[in-house]
């Protein structure tokens, strides 16, 4: 194994929302700071820089993981999905982020992203999620705006949506 320098620069390569990109990272480089600095990908906002928050969160090789807490490195050849990859063609939202533009789940935003993920990673493990479920899993995150009903609606909503269930 290579030993590097805590400011020498290295290449990642990860397939960032089905596109393969490469940028230099440091040793210790965050993920979060690499998305949004080296790679663009700015819809991953950082919080708490703790993983307390859930803002960061992004799919790492098909699984919500904290951005805040891995590095970039250790995630060099892994694919990474972030909220800009949810949209369908021509941007067109998805049935969670229909959901919750239909419940009034999200305020200022902030934290919508990393929810986002979140229920897309619970959703794809759990295509009818019980209200016990989703609120389990919106306890990893900290909104300030929102008072959490309507995120609960909307993933709920999402879930039946894309069960084929009316809504």
């Amino acid at each position: 194994m290579q030993r590097v320098g805590q400011n020498e620069r290295v290449p990642v390569t990860i397939t960032l929302n089905g596109r393969q990109v490469t940028a230099l990272a440091t040793s210790r480089t965050l993920l979060s700071d690499f998305l949004r600095q080296a790679v663009g990908a700015t819809g991953t906002h950082v919080g708490c820089e703790h993983g307390v928050c859930g803002c960061c969160t992004v799919m790492i090789d098909g699984v919500a993981g904290r951005s805040c807490l891995a590095l970039a490195v250790q995630v060099d050849g892994c694919r990474i999905d972030t909220v800009e990859g949810l949209a369908g063609e021509g941007g067109a939202l998805n049935a969670l982020q229909r959901a919750f533009q239909a419940n009034h789940a999200l305020q200022c935003g902030f934290c919508t992203p990393g929810i986002l993920m979140s229920f897309t990673d619970l959703l794809a493990r759990n295509p009818s999620p019980t209200e016990q479920e989703v609120r389990e899993v919106l306890g990893g995150h900290i909104c300030r705006c929102t008072g959490y009903a309507g995120i609960v609606a909307a993933v709920l909503q999402a879930a039946a949506e894309m069960r084929g269930e009316a809504a």
